[in-house]
């Protein structure tokens, strides 16, 4: 380590912790929100400073970098609530949280090894004292040989500072020159030997108070890595994490198709591969003629325990936490019991999920602020509409788990597709044979309805038997589509 860093944390930390997911823009990555915060150690000789180098592995072809906003603490400090644990914070600074993929697959959750090795964790390169800033009011960007690729701020994060400092202690006596790494944002990849990261953090309030550009080259490992434990290995998942590649979604070709065809025509192809169950029921549109393609994201309600409403019900819930990590193209799908008393979406939420870039909304129980909701872009699929808050019937519970929406089960991923006839889930893997089979139903239903027009009858032709293929062929060949 090397001044001012070094000198504020003495000889060593003793702890320097980080935690897993706390930016929604990486959560929206991952395709994963957190209910609660969980972490992993990293060495202390893991530490290094600025201009020191990185070294990636020989073996290895995956060194990520990810930006963090590092605290460091100041006092002791055991059992404090979230209100106190900011107090406890002397300095912040930027770090890089920096680790190899290659070997994620032999320690992925501790990450001993991919995210443990010497030199990755540089901090630096100013310290601002923690009184000077607000939690709330910071900055971070995080440069690729000058490129921006991270830049974000500590408003709206899943976890805020003083709850991350009150949970850890609670089972750990913090140290003065600890180190809490406290999430990275969207933008986090995978550098090059060659390649210069650097990591800054600052105040939104002072622009004067900066951490300036930790800086770090990555250069390649003089040696290989020895053959005792797991070597090396990349794949194609591998590689689309470390590079920060969204999760796996829908073709947009394929929602082009799905968007184009009915639902009650998908009913019908889903039914012929013994599908029966992935009718969202009781749900409607509140504006009629809406239709929605997305994959989901889900939301679950628990029935209302009163002595579980503060800690389940209050501040940046499970509800708010979907709403921050729904995404572009992505329906927010939620399980409410089918419960009629009670709303569980109102126009404000609706709107932020709308901004955000979601493509629709499902709950099989009540919505609020119904006449708003009908006049938004984004279409609001619900059971039934209510004036009351959630508050009266549901807790909120989780988010991105398996739910049950109208009888149906829909996990994270699946593709939902609703119009005026319903809502259906399809699973992802089935969604491009699904949506080819219903384009060419809904043609030859065309050209059926052109045969019954004429004064044909329906027996032999619909559906659309051997004896009338060569006449669609001829109909197909004739400009019919």
């Amino acid at each position: 380590m090397q001044d001012p860093v070094s000198a504020a944390l003495g000889s060593r930390p003793g702890a320097i912790v980080a935690v897993h997911v706390n930016y929604p823009s990486r959560a929206a990555q991952r395709g994963r929100t957190p209910a609660h915060p969980s972490y992993f150690l990293k060495p202390v000789s893991s530490l290094s400073a600025t201009e020191q180098p990185l070294v990636r592995p020989q073996g290895c072809e995956l060194l990520g970098f990810e930006g963090e906003i590092a605290l460091v603490i100041g006092r002791t400090t055991h059992r404090v609530t979230p209100e106190q644990g900011w107090a406890a914070v002397r300095w912040v600074t930027a770090g890089n949280d920096a680790g190899v993929y290659d070997m994620r697959y032999a320690d992925r959750g501790s990450n001993v090894r991919s995210k443990g090795g010497d030199g990755f964790t540089p901090l630096g390169v100013e310290l601002l004292p923690a009184e000077k800033v607000r939690p709330d009011r910071l900055w971070i960007r995080t440069y690729l040989n000058g490129e921006v690729v991270q830049d974000d701020t500590s408003e709206g994060l899943f976890f805020g500072f003083g709850q991350l400092v009150a949970d850890l202690s609670e089972m750990l006596t913090l140290q003065p020159g600890d180190v809490i790494l406290t999430g990275t944002p969207a933008g986090a990849s995978v550098a090059q030997p060659g390649d210069v990261v650097e990591v800054e953090v600052g105040s939104l309030d002072d622009p004067a108070l900066t951490t300036g550009r930790l800086r770090n080259r990555v250069v390649a490992g003089d040696g290989p890595v020895g053959t005792y434990g797991a070597p090396p290995k990349a794949d194609d998942t591998t590689r689309a994490e470390a590079y920060g590649q969204p999760a796996k979604g829908l073709d947009p070709a394929v929602r082009a198709q799905l968007s184009s065809v009915s639902v009650a025509t998908l009913s019908a192809q889903l039914r012929k591969r013994g599908l029966n169950t992935v009718s969202i029921d009781g749900v409607h549109p509140l504006r009629p003629g809406s239709k929605m393609v997305g994959t989901a994201r889900t939301l679950r309600y628990l029935p209302l325990r009163e002595d579980l409403s503060d800690s389940r019900g209050a501040g940046f819930n499970a509800q708010k936490r979907a709403i921050e990590a729904v995404g572009a193209g992505e329906v927010l799908v939620m399980e409410a019991r089918g419960e009629a008393g009670s709303g569980t979406i109102g126009d404000i939420l609706a709107l932020r999920a709308q901004v955000r870039g979601a493509v629709g909304i499902v709950t099989d129980g009540g919505a609020r602020d119904s006449a708003t909701l009908s006049t938004l872009d984004i279409p609001v699929f619900a059971g039934v509409a209510h004036p009351a808050v959630l508050g009266r019937r549901h807790v909120p519970w989780e988010t991105d788990v398996a739910i049950g929406c109208g009888g149906a089960l829909v996990e994270p991923g699946d593709v939902i597709v609703g119009d005026d006839d319903g809502v259906l889930v399809i699973p992802l893997a089935l969604a491009a044979e699904v949506a080819a089979d219903t384009v060419e139903q809904e043609r030859q239903e065309r050209f059926i309805v052109e045969q019954v027009q004429a004064g044909n009858s329906v027996k032999g032709l619909y559906p659309l038997g051997k004896d009338w293929k060569p006449a669609y062929q001829q109909w197909l060949e004739g400009g019919g589509k």
